[in-house]
């Protein structure tokens, strides 16, 4: 039976908005003529990307659960409940034959109105460790698509499949690209050069740590890319301006992100899961620094099962405004410890992941 209707649910972030691209993509490939929807949060970023990359997309008012017991406890519910109903409109109206889920706020919603319906469900979990909405659903839904081994600890075993979490195919593709990534950046090819981001809303923590070292990169001579994310930017900006510090380039977002790895000796990154698989691909030395503030810490376990592997170094987010500079300096100078890194990681890729979750879409509708 051909695949007719695919609905694809989740955002929030760039790390779950291109793997659900990339799904959408390899699925297309294989079937031409299926129709996608997209659902996603009202505000979120997914309500840009996702038509900019040709799909519609149905957007639903709903945010995260507070932490904490406050008055927000209530338009949360409130948001939750007038979800629940516009969700519940749109997969009878649009009438899927898979419903797939890739993180975020509107991905639970809809897995959980498709499993009731007895529609074939797909989780895609990024992480070493899954969020609480995909462990409350993981009993009910089909197939748990996974990047990590170990993951039957929360997972019904016959349900995971491994297939590594899809990455942007242009992005890992740097071959011959280091001359032209100079040429975007305004930077020399021959000169050693760090790669600083923090995801793609930017991150505070790494950013105050970069600004607090601007003198030291001045002075050790070696390039900087630094993706601010929008909100630092014009703090950056004006930092590296005031210290005439021309071997760093301040950018809020990098479009090309191939050309920024490209161009790179070295990365310094958040641990966020689609960050670290593309990260494996292009074989890079990087240190890690997770976030503190996400769900479970999951980027800690992230970068520890690098770290454990000797793929990758972690600087704690505490540590970096004093750490940050003097890992990542000497890590340049120690040729033999960035080969090694650069070995150990790239032992850790998968290619084709989008792929082999078109496969188990197909698989579920046969």
């Amino acid at each position: 039976m051909p695949l007719r209707k695919m609905l694809i649910s989740g955002g929030g972030t760039g790390g779950h908005i291109f793997p659900a691209i990339a799904i959408a993509n390899a699925v297309k490939k294989r079937y031409p003529d299926v129709e996608i929807l997209f659902v996603g949060a009202e505000g979120r970023m997914e309500m840009e990307k996702v038509p900019a990359a040709g799909y519609k997309i149905a957007g639903l008012r709903i945010q995260g659960m507070p932490r904490k017991v406050t008055l927000k406890w209530f338009s949360f519910f409130r948001d939750l409940l007038r979800s629940m109903v516009k969700a519940r409109r749109i997969m009878k109206e649009f009438n899927p034959d898979v419903v797939v889920g890739v993180g975020g706020y509107a991905s639970g919603p809809m897995l959980k109105i498709a499993t009731q319906k007895k529609i074939p469900t797909v989780i895609q979990e990024q992480n070493s460790f899954p969020g609480k909405t995909n462990k409350m659903l993981a009993k009910s839904v089909s197939r748990i698509c996974v990047a990590y081994d170990g993951l039957e600890k929360w997972f019904p075993k016959d349900k995971i499949v491994l297939t590594g979490n899809p990455v942007r195919e242009d992005v890992v593709q740097l071959e011959g690209k280091r001359a032209r990534a100079a040429e975007l950046f305004g930077l020399n090819a021959e000169i050693k050069t760090i790669l600083i981001v923090g995801g793609s809303l930017g991150a505070r923590t790494i950013n105050e740590a970069v600004h607090y070292s601007i003198e030291r990169f001045k002075a050790a001579g070696v390039q900087v890319v630094w993706q601010t994310g929008k909100s630092y930017f014009p703090v950056a900006q004006k930092a590296v301006q005031d210290a005439q510090a021309e071997n760093i380039k301040v950018m809020d977002f990098i479009t090309r992100m191939d050309l920024g790895y490209a161009i790179a000796d070295v990365v310094i990154s958040r641990a966020g899961a689609i960050a670290i698989s593309e990260l494996c691909l292009v074989r890079k030395p990087v240190i890690l620094v997770p976030s503190p503030n996400v769900a479970e810490d999951h980027q800690t376990k992230n970068a520890l099962a690098l770290v454990n592997h000797h793929a990758a170094l972690l600087v704690k987010d505490a540590d970096a405004k004093e750490q940050l500079a003097t890992t990542v300096l000497e890590l340049l100078e120690n040729e033999e410890k960035c080969h090694s890194l650069h070995r150990n990681i790239g032992g850790l890729g998968f290619t084709n992941s989008a792929e082999a979750i078109a496969s188990v879409i197909a698989d579920l509708v046969k």
